[in-house]
């Protein structure tokens, strides 16, 4: 079978064509056109395609990583989008919590209030509630809807949010307010909190689908553009979007539910991470992709990968109620730009030089240093074989932007360059930290799974900083995110708010309702192709001590609830809360909201063939003058540059020396060390400071 893989990054589009039962693969990049992602995808699978001598009509499917959610988030820039909500509440997604982004700041932002997703002039409200436990306590005024939704078309609504109080228990006045809407305003992006989030918290459910309503309009726009163009060009594949949860998606579902996407890319490096550093045997990482404009830390501990937790899923400052891996992300990449700010001070990100025009180094019209343009400066991105040699860097035009730093810093040009990277790398370390040191995690038990366009370049530095021993590039660092693509699974979720206590469990009536929810995936994959065979159910709850206000997501046997098992998940559920707390305590647990994770099988990507291995005379193309920092001074050291793909296998290599290929570099500073293994992996040796 053949996958495709793409994955759109910040400055470049990243392809690769796996062929399943061979594991044999063909890797592209292409830059990404910011104005329209699909433009550079149907471009990059076509080139892709002949690089490969495959027919488009011979690939089975097209995966895709997508921003377009992410970015209409992150720059504000959705729909026009308009909610109704009960009578008393128009506010909601105003006032949000008591908590306050920044506890102690007098003059912080507040995202939901200073760059609402909802302006209060499109909050419409309107009669009828529904209360617990699912009981109608006025009926729905749907007159009051057909205005609202009248009023809202005629003001150039482009989305309606539609968030009563308690649809999680009965979303009957969601659905019917919905089939007005629809009638009254058709054309416009309808979506309901029942359907996108259905679980208490009616600030986090409201902002989440008032988000699914923000980028909706864009999102859907953006799928049945790309589906159309890859149709028109000979593509009779199916088109899956990577899910925040690490799974994939089809093209209608994503339109219906693009929140779903949020964390679409990043999710899948961290897959493409896992998968490659099990081809080393190794399973405990620190995923680190870095792009073009953002840095993405992820963890895997025993090949797994954990879900963020509700208090922790977040884009732009706006609280997500939706299954999100637990990844991290900051504007810190290639095309980060470093300047000093208004108060003299150095800074590095996150504004970011982007694809158009790039870094100085890429010709296109850049005039502001980049990190790129710091490493091209000091040598360490070879202008001879950078993208394998199909682009080449303007050397100079880096010296130039960066010299200019210098000149009002009133620094050398290499110290300049150096102190661009070494502010990045910081940067970069402490967001791993965030991820391990302040979660209770000694990064040195872990490797650092290096990829992205410049990941590598970058990780023995950031390594060093955390003390972490070894450094992995994947075989293809530039695209492993697009091979995470092509090596995960077809994933649905679903939640139902239960508040069960272990003084009142009715084991019988969460079976029940598990039951239902499987049934419901079930179907749901049976529609996507799926036969029974190829499906797998999982199961969670999220729990707490009665009267705590956030939860721990807990494991639920496969097979049906009875005492022994609400004993067993009570007791898990205990042993997780000391490990994170420190303490337990002798409140009743109770189980707040249950999940279930429908996965059909996708067809698997096997390990490739161990590279065949040369000599290091075979492999050196040239020698380079390159600065490094030695005992605190900026020196050129002579130092090798070798094509990685004729590497000799298991003989190591002494730093320094630059690791090229057609997606990246990888770098080796004096003292570190180089092994090629036979899983097609480059295991680094990192020098540790005295």
């Amino acid at each position: 079978m053949k996958l495709i893989g793409v994955d759109v990054g910040g400055t470049f589009t990243d392809l690769v064509l796996v062929e399943t039962e061979s594991g044999e693969s063909t890797v592209h990049k292409v830059p990404t056109t910011p104005h329209d992602p699909s433009e550079g995808v149907l471009t990059g699978v076509r080139e892709l395609c002949e690089l490969a001598g495959v027919q488009p009509s011979a690939v089975d499917h097209v995966l895709h990583g997508t921003t377009t959610a992410t970015n209409a988030v992150l720059e504000h820039d959705g729909a026009v989008t308009g909610m109704i909500t009960n009578e008393g509440f128009r506010d909601v997604i105003h006032i949000g919590r008591h908590q306050r982004p920044e506890h102690y700041s007098i003059r912080q932002e507040v995202p939901w209030q200073d760059r609402p997703l909802v302006k209060r002039r499109y909050r419409k409200t309107v009669g009828g509630r529904i209360a617990p436990p699912g009981v109608e306590l006025a009926p729905l005024d749907e007159a009051a809807v057909a205005q609202a939704a009248r009023e809202l078309a005629e003001a150039g609504v482009e989305a309606i949010a539609i968030c009563f109080l308690f649809s999680y228990l009965d979303p009957s006045h969601e659905a019917r307010a919905k089939a007005i809407v629809e009638a009254e305003a058709p054309g416009i992006f309808v979506t309901t909190s029942s359907t996108v989030s259905p679980q208490f918290r009616e600030f986090e459910r409201f902002t989440t689908t008032a988000m699914n309503a923000f980028i909706g309009p864009k999102v859907r726009d953006y799928v049945s553009r790309l589906e159309t163009r890859l149709s028109e060009a000979g593509f009779e594949a199916d088109l899956h979007i990577m899910g925040s949860n690490g799974g994939a998606a089809t093209a209608r579902m994503v339109s219906e539910l693009p929140v779903l996407t949020l964390l679409s890319g990043p999710a899948a490096g961290i897959i493409g991470g896992a998968w490659a550093g099990a081809l080393s045997g190794r399973n405990n990482l620190i995923t680190f992709d870095v792009g073009g404009t953002s840095a993405d830390i992820g963890i895997v501990r025993e090949g797994a990968f954990a879900e963020a937790s509700a208090r922790d899923t977040s884009i732009a400052g706006f609280p997500v109620l939706a299954p999100m891996i637990d990844i991290h992300t900051i504007g810190a990449g290639g095309g980060s730009i470093a300047h000093v700010d208004a108060a003299g001070g150095f800074k590095v990100g996150p504004r970011s030089a982007g694809a158009v025009p790039g870094p100085a180094a890429y010709g296109r019209g850049g005039t502001q240093p980049t990190v790129t343009d710091a490493n091209v400066a000091l040598g360490r991105l070879d202008p001879r074989a950078f993208l394998g040699g199909a682009m080449s860097l303007d050397v100079e035009a880096s010296r130039r932007v960066v010299g200019e730093l210098a000149e009002t810093l009133g620094m050398s040009l290499e110290e300049t360059a150096d102190g661009i990277l070494a502010v990045v790398n910081a940067n970069m370390a402490n967001a791993v930290r965030s991820r391990t040191v302040q979660k209770g995690l000694d990064p040195r038990a872990f490797s650092l799974m290096a990829f992205g366009g410049g990941g590598p370049l970058q990780a023995v530095d950031v390594a060093a900083i955390l003390g972490i021993p070894e450094v992995i590039v994947p075989p293809a660092p530039g695209i492993t995110s697009a091979v995470g693509l092509t090596a995960t699974d077809m994933k649905y979720d679903l939640v139902r708010t239960a508040f069960v206590t272990s003084a009142d469990t009715d084991a019988a009536a969460l079976e029940s309702l598990l039951a239902e929810m499987q049934a419901e995936l079930a179907s749901r994959l049976a529609a996507d192709g799926f036969s029974p065979e190829e499906m797998r159910f999982e199961r969670a709850g999220d729990l707490r001590y009665v009267g705590q206000g956030y939860e721990l997501r807990c494991a639920f046997p496969g097979s049906a609830l009875d005492a022994p098992a609400m004993d067993a998940i009570y007791a898990d559920f205990t042993e997780q809360h000391r490990r994170e707390y420190g303490r337990i305590n002798d409140n009743p647990i109770e189980i707040v909201n249950v999940r279930v994770r429908g996965v059909g099988a996708m067809p698997v990507l096997e390990k490739p063939a161990a590279p065949s291995g040369g000599s290091l005379e075979t492999a050196k193309l040239h020698d380079a003058e390159i600065a490094f920092r030695v005992d605190g001074a900026m020196t050129r050291m002579t130092t090798p540059v070798y094509r990685r793909d004729r590497l000799p296998l298991d003989t190591v290599i002494e730093g320094p020396a630059l690791i090229t290929q057609k997606d990246t570099t990888s770098m080796l500073r004096p003292g570190d060390s180089l092994v090629a293994d036979a899983g097609g992996n480059l295991l680094i040796r990192v020098a540790q400071k005295g």
